[in-house]
């Protein structure tokens, strides 16, 4: 197919690569002035050129722009896509929705999301194969070019309704932002307490945990003071947060609640309710 990339970004300028060694013909590029010299690097020979001028020879348009900006940019490529082209969004939050103006233009809409963390471009080429791509479409039509075209990527593709987006873009913010996020908290404490080089420290421990969350699941894989009812550690893991980063406080608070529900059964309801009584005094 001939394919434009509107928002050549880290995303777009990968799966761009990808489909073009597939076979697929990448007509031209949009974006920002750091997407000129992203192209020359990684797109060399495809021009980068204004959304209209990039989408009136295109069979599909690719918007890989931020969910932000995302009605903007659909606005703008309504008013300049040929009728029966199909436009997809690369993203995991929006719905088909946002592509209403392109679909009253006479296009076809589709959403294809590959599940991964994209930091930069050499990175998102070696995370693409493999990975899981969400597709959704309104048509089996739909659905059959939006496989098609995860499968050109390397991905795994499935078919993901329409009005469960948000639920599955909430569920990997869990899965990938929270855990970066939850990280920099263990970094941060670590370090406190005096464990040097603590991003090395605390790896093999993370790699672990998440082979054993892949290998037996979430709530078998749970360990720790939670899971224990152990209150007399939670106490005191509190007042060590509490005196050396009390800003933590409230996010090991809701995290040990969280633990609890994980671990369902396997905390006795007496120690669920001296838990629990702990949690309230810190909350």
């Amino acid at each position: 197919m001939d394919i434009a990339i509107v928002g050549a970004g880290t995303v777009g300028t990968a799966v761009g690569i990808a489909w073009k060694g597939a076979g697929h013909r990448l007509v031209a590029v949009t974006g920002r002035q750091e997407t000129v010299s992203r192209a020359e690097t990684w797109l060399p020979g495809v021009p980068v050129l204004p959304i209209a001028a990039a989408v009136s020879d295109a069979e599909l348009v690719a918007i890989g722009v931020p969910d932000e900006a995302l009605p903007d940019v659909v606005s703008t490529v309504a008013t300049s896509v040929a009728d029966g082209v199909t436009v997809l969004h690369l993203s995991g939050a929006s719905g088909l929705g946002v592509l209403d103006p392109v679909v009253e233009a006479g296009a076809r809409p589709l959403a294809v999301h590959p599940l991964q963390t994209f930091a930069d471009v050499a990175g998102a080429l070696e995370a693409l194969p493999g990975c899981a791509v969400a597709v959704t479409a309104r048509d089996e039509g739909g659905y059959l070019l939006g496989e098609a075209l995860g499968r050109d990527f390397g991905g795994a593709p499935f078919r993901l309704p329409d009005d469960q987006r948000s639920l599955y873009h909430a569920a990997a913010v869990f899965a990938s932002n929270y855990l970066v996020v939850i990280s920099g908290a263990a970094d941060a404490l670590f370090s406190r307490a005096g464990v040097p080089e603590a991003l090395t420290a605390m790896r093999p421990l993370q790699e672990a945990t998440l082979a054993n969350v892949h290998r037996l699941g979430p709530q078998t894989a749970l360990t720790g003071p939670a899971v224990r009812g152990d209150v007399g550690t939670i106490e005191r893991n509190l007042a060590a947060i509490a005196a050396a980063a009390p800003d933590l406080v409230p996010a090991y608070v809701a995290l040990c609640r969280l633990a609890m529900s994980v671990a369902a059964d396997r905390v006795a309801e007496p120690g669920r309710r001296a838990l629990d009584e702990v949690l309230t005094r810190w909350s």
